[in-house]
């Protein structure tokens, strides 16, 4: 008669209660992980719509995102980081009277003072200015906001054209401001400055009352340094 052997199954290893609450934390660690991938793009990302953003509070975006076709303007103190900002974001056209200051001091003496070709730069600015306009696309405006002439002509022109206008206010310390202009030697005078600042608290107030963007413009946003260094583009997107 045949003997049957019984062979009993080996019990299933249980890992240890640390072994286990590490898994899980692993687990949970990698969840966050790809959810926040998920999410990402969506809260670094802002789509400009029509109306007032203030971004100064909370999380800075990395990206600002306007309709195609469209103007920006980016207005503030002189020293405030307009043009810093715009050479390092805009992925676009742009027209920044520091950039014809720079390329007429190239090719002057270094001695000559500003303030004996001024008038020469500013006439180029302004026909740079027209010209890039008139050609239509996406453009990103440099704005002292001391001239009120030229943001009307700017919203005139580009509504003619069917292009909307937006602006970005990057809004600094007048003690930083002036910390920004001794860092690149090139300073205004205290004259000046006090026109700057002028528009520039006229603009915010504006802003403020409104609760909404300057007559002629669809959008505002406005920015303090901290959100100015956060973000890393300015791109214009078909909607």
């Amino acid at each position: 008669m045949a003997r049957t052997r019984t062979v009993e199954a080996a019990a299933p290893r249980v890992p240890p209660p640390r072994a286990a609450a590490e898994q899980a934390e692993q687990a949970v660690r990698a969840e966050r992980v790809e959810r926040a991938a998920r999410i990402e793009p969506v809260e670094r990302a802002v789509r400009v719509q029509p109306g007032l953003h203030d971004l100064r509070p909370g999380p800075a975006p990395a990206a600002l995102h306007y309709p195609a076709g469209d103007l920006l303007i980016v207005s503030g103190l002189p020293g405030g980081g307009k043009s810093t900002l715009m050479r390092r974001c805009v992925r676009a056209p742009l027209v920044d009277s520091q950039l014809v200051r720079e390329e007429y001091a190239a090719r002057l003496p270094g001695r000559l003072p500003y303030a004996w070709y001024r008038p020469l730069a500013r006439i180029a600015h302004y026909r740079r200015l027209r010209r890039a306009v008139l050609a239509g696309g996406p453009l990103a405006v440099h704005d002292c906001g001391s001239l009120p002439w030229v943001r009307a002509w700017l919203t005139r022109t580009a509504a003619r054209q069917g292009r909307r206008v937006h602006l970005l206010l990057l809004d600094v310390d007048p003690a930083e401001a002036r910390e920004g202009q001794q860092s690149r030697g090139q300073s205004v005078s205290g004259y000046a400055f006090a026109r700057h600042r002028a528009a520039v608290d006229r603009l915010r107030r504006g802003l403020t009352a409104a609760e909404g963007p300057p007559d002629g413009c669809a959008s505002a946003v406005v920015l303090d340094r901290a959100a100015a260094r956060a973000l890393r583009e300015i791109v214009f997107v078909a909607s």
